[in-house]
């Protein structure tokens, strides 16, 4: 297994190490969990560049939360949803972070993953377009062009956002490009807006232009779906069952602390990767993100609780858009026997 075979080349070059703290804690070696007194490493790819939705990996590395549930981590950047669940899939890391429409279609693609609990419940999905644009409300998106990213969630679904909204899609103009394009495309004011993650892109846009963004969000319109959480690949599920229960705890318990402590937890980011943003845009999108950590199914439940329903209701959604070819059951998808310590 991918965490067996890493583990001796990890413990060499620990002092070197990105991201890695040790303390006491996990079980023996030989099961592949941290002998006691000391940490097991282990990977975690992100599923992007580091954004403030990050932040509590970055500050429970730093407060040594991972240390303490016997984790010697790694945080690592990615290149989108699909690329983490594949490298996970491979074996190429042993924890992922990614967007949970790419790691339901990949499953039923045969790549061998399975989600241990979505961390982001409210899907930060949303139309986002300057305050001063004259776009108030869902209507208002009548004869204009939007950016959009064809094949990924918010696009997918975006048919469904208008028709709750009661606005005819062939009534939207939407032009399709990348993620670097489109918000390029609204800086420069070439699209009137574009569709993607609030939380993310929205306070970027805002820093770039010094221009207030507004969001029309798809949660708001009533349409909700699961977005990015924790996902291992089916081998490490079955031979080391006690790492994965342990990192689900750990970034439980890191997500608890960084809402309390945003500021630090912000701070514990900085200067880590050259592609982050500044540290106040940091922030805004890590207090973008806290609202978004639960559904009324998990109100007042520990980071990561995951109910059921919330599952099936992902499911059906994104077999509507055409994402999924049938709505199979959540456990198809999901381990519920790694539910985060403290979940009632």
């Amino acid at each position: 297994m991918m965490f067996t075979r890493r583990r001796a080349a990890a413990v060499a070059a620990a002092a070197a190490a990105m991201l890695t703290l040790s303390a006491c804690g996990g079980s023996s070696t030989e099961n592949n969990s941290a002998a006691e007194g000391s940490t097991a490493p282990a990977t975690l790819m992100l599923n992007w560049y580091p954004y403030g939705e990050h932040a509590p990996f970055y500050y429970g590395v730093q407060e040594g939360i991972f240390a303490k549930h016997g984790i010697d981590l790694t945080v690592d950047a990615g290149q989108g949803s699909t690329k983490t669940v594949q490298a996970v899939g491979s074996e190429q890391a042993d924890f992922g972070w990614a967007d949970t429409p790419a790691v339901l279609s990949n499953i039923d693609k045969g790549v061998k993953v399975k989600s241990a609990g979505v961390f982001l419940q409210t899907t930060p999905s949303a139309v986002q377009v300057f305050a001063d644009s004259g776009i108030e409300n869902p209507q208002d998106l009548v004869g204009r062009t939007i950016a959009v990213s064809a094949g990924d969630a918010p696009t997918t679904t975006f048919p469904i956002y208008l028709n709750k909204v009661g606005v005819p899609e062939d009534q939207v103009t939407q032009q399709s490009l990348d993620a670097a394009g489109k918000m390029a495309a609204m800086l420069s004011g070439r699209v009137d807006g574009l569709i993607g993650f609030a939380h993310d892109q929205g306070p970027t846009i805002a820093n770039k232009s010094g221009r207030e963004v507004r969001y029309l969000r798809y949660s708001d319109a009533g349409l909700n779906f699961y977005s990015n959480g924790l996902i291992v690949n089916t081998s490490t599920i079955a031979d080391n069952s006690e790492l994965v229960q342990s990192m689900v705890d750990a970034t439980s318990e890191a997500y608890a602390a960084a809402v309390d402590n945003p500021e630090a937890a912000v701070d514990a980011m900085v200067g880590k990767d050259p592609q982050m943003p500044p540290r106040e845009v940091l922030l805004q999108q890590w207090q973008q993100t806290i609202p978004l950590l639960s559904t009324p199914a998990t109100a007042n439940q520990v980071p990561g609780a995951n109910a059921e329903e919330d599952w099936k209701t992902t499911i059906a959604t994104l077999s509507e858009a055409g994402l999924l070819e049938s709505a199979k059951e959540p456990a198809e998808y999901w381990d519920s026997s790694f539910a985060p310590e403290g979940q009632q």
